[in-house]
């Protein structure tokens, strides 16, 4: 018998992640982003990254008109930001700095990285869509990365030893 959501989600709990925000733009030209943990490496040759974006989220339906996104990669300074984007309902992109990349995507300000992506390939399966995107452009600045775990947002400096 499968594991309840609740377990899954506790067990999940338990793997530190680094913490992205998926930017895209749908077809009428309207900003859309949400804060998501699921992101990995896929391939070096070509460059790809994937995302996984739940499919009742709003925002879903942009990430498949659009055919482009952006990871922005957090800093450690932008717990707020990934809540902001994390909250349903609201203007997500109210008092936040951003760019348009050439493609008219939204690239967060103060990241720690960005990738601007083309979709290659989307696979659902279960209540997510995988996104594939092979990276046009990447935006990489200094600084620590905020990470998320055990239900809470953490500074990897706190657990660095110090001589």
């Amino acid at each position: 018998m499968p594991i309840t959501s609740d377990e899954f989600r506790a067990a999940l709990s338990k793997f530190a992640s680094g913490v992205t925000v998926v930017t895209t733009r749908d077809a009428q030209g309207r900003l859309h982003g949400i804060t998501v943990t699921a992101f990995a490496s896929v391939s070096l040759e070509p460059p790809l990254v994937l995302v996984c974006i739940d499919n009742a989220t709003a925002s879903h339906y942009a990430f498949h008109e659009s055919g482009m996104f952006v990871v922005n990669i957090l800093k450690s300074d932008q717990a707020s930001v990934s809540q902001q984007f994390a909250t349903p309902f609201m203007d997500k992109f109210d008092g936040v700095e951003f760019e348009l990349s050439d493609s008219g995507v939204p690239i967060l300000a103060g990241t720690l990285a960005s990738l601007v992506c083309r979709i290659t390939n989307a696979v659902r399966n279960g209540d997510h869509t995988v996104f594939f995107g092979e990276i046009e452009k990447a935006i990489i600045n200094s600084g620590e990365p905020l990470a998320y775990f055990d239900g809470s947002y953490q500074h990897l400096s706190e657990f660095r030893k110090t001589d």
